[in-house]
């Protein structure tokens, strides 16, 4: 059975290439956001026209990663977050919430440090892990029963 996880959260680092790397031989489609940080804030002016106030220039590239995001999560069997270590991460936080509304399987990846601000979001995840070593091993034995050895 194929599943379908989508990738969110932090783009500063390689944590969806160690996943999709170590799921390798596993029947999984992954997905993510545009990780590229100025084609995803840019988007909405590049495409429908400059904005000369910062909030109407955001929210139109929100608005525009909004169809792209709403898709892949819906489709999506699994959701993971990551929340990184230098960032408030709100729009993590928001697809999480998504996610968890539309009844997704949620992974929550995130250090002991955001523990407590990330309390609410890590209640309703199935998991939360604490590297993407440990988010490989969840999917896969999610999918082959195996355990780590």
């Amino acid at each position: 059975m194929t599943f379908h996880v989508y990738l969110s959260g932090e783009i500063h680092t390689d944590w969806r290439d160690q996943i999709i790397d170590g799921a390798d031989g596993l029947d999984m489609i992954f997905s993510a956001p545009n990780t590229d940080h100025a084609g995803s804030d840019d988007c909405g002016v590049k495409i429908l026209g400059a904005e000369d106030n910062k909030f109407w220039h955001d929210h139109k590239g929100a608005q525009m990663n909004a169809i792209r995001t709403r898709k892949l999560i819906e489709e999506a069997d699994i959701v993971v977050v990551r929340f990184g270590e230098k960032y408030r991460q709100w729009n993590a936080a928001f697809d999480a919430g998504y996610a968890s509304a539309l009844g997704k399987s949620l992974i929550i990846l995130q250090q002991p440090e955001h523990d407590h601000a990330l309390k609410e979001v890590d209640a309703a995840a199935l998991a939360v892990a604490r590297t993407p070593e440990q988010v490989v091993q969840i999917l896969r034995y999610v999918q082959t029963g195996d355990l780590p050895a």
